[in-house]
């Protein structure tokens, strides 16, 4: 007699003979394809003028070396899930800027990407677009745009304190582009990525926050140079910015500051 009620043991909650759920099984490959996918680009050989802004010059100096991240702080697939769905989140919004009545350019003629570099190629940005025209809104164009999604919690706190405050990374990104791109102000718009709310904000551009972030980049070009590290942003690990860094392990291992 067939025993249909037989059980072969369980797995954290789940048989023992049986397969991990549908959606795990499918979630794996394709998160697997997206980092083989990674794995094949070829690794950035300049400092992306997008990262600037990063409060921590020493950790400018690991990422421009191409210096491996802590054992287990890779990015994984869900994380480069991420990132791809931004660019979906920012081509809707580049379209609901321009059903809008802004003329939004987001390629050159020839149809490579507006951007820049410096220092010999070794400093390089790619920026979201340039609006040329639009309504009034009391602005003058052209303005230089940057796009980002952000997750609802994230997007309040820049909404209620402003991208400079909330998100220094990105205001440094900002200055940058703007002063290499001959822009005298910025349009930021951030999406809430769970209801699509919209916020957008003007950000004048600002020649003494460019230059200081300027030579910072200098800086971190001549320490990659020497073989050296530029000092810690902090006197102890357990600073929230070091405690979520990929190269926390290795920074504090280092004999020197």
């Amino acid at each position: 007699m067939l025993d249909l009620n037989h059980k072969s043991g369980f797995v954290y909650g789940r048989e023992a003979s049986e397969p991990e759920p549908l959606g795990a099984r499918i979630n794996s490959r394709i998160d697997a394809a997206l980092v083989a996918e990674r794995d094949t680009q070829r690794p950035r050989d300049y400092l992306g003028a997008s990262r600037i802004g990063e409060p921590c010059a020493r950790r400018l100096v690991y990422e421009f070396t191409r210096t491996p991240v802590d054992p287990g702080k890779e990015f994984e697939g869900r994380t480069l899930r991420i990132f791809k769905a931004g660019h979906v989140f920012e081509d809707l919004a580049i379209r609901w800027l321009r059903t809008a009545g802004f003329d939004l350019r987001t390629e050159r003629r020839d149809g490579g990407q507006f951007g820049f570099e410096t220092a010999g190629g070794r400093i390089r940005g790619h920026v979201d677009g340039v609006i040329v025209s639009g309504p009034e809104m009391g602005l003058t164009w052209p303005v230089l745009w940057e796009h980002k999604a952000l997750k609802a919690s994230s997007w309040s706190d820049t909404a209620k304190k402003g991208v400079q405050i909330s998100k220094p990374v990105y205001y440094g990104q900002l200055q940058i582009y703007m002063a290499y791109m001959g822009l005298a102000s910025a349009l930021f718009t951030a999406l809430n990525k769970d209801s699509c709310e919209l916020y957008h904000e003007h950000v004048p551009f600002d020649p003494g926050a460019a230059q200081a972030l300027s030579d910072k980049a200098v800086d971190v070009l001549r320490a990659a140079d020497a073989g050296d590290l530029l000092p810690r942003i902090a006197v102890h690990a357990d600073f929230y910015l070091c405690r979520f860094c990929p190269f926390s392990a290795r920074c504090w291992s280092e004999g020197h500051a």
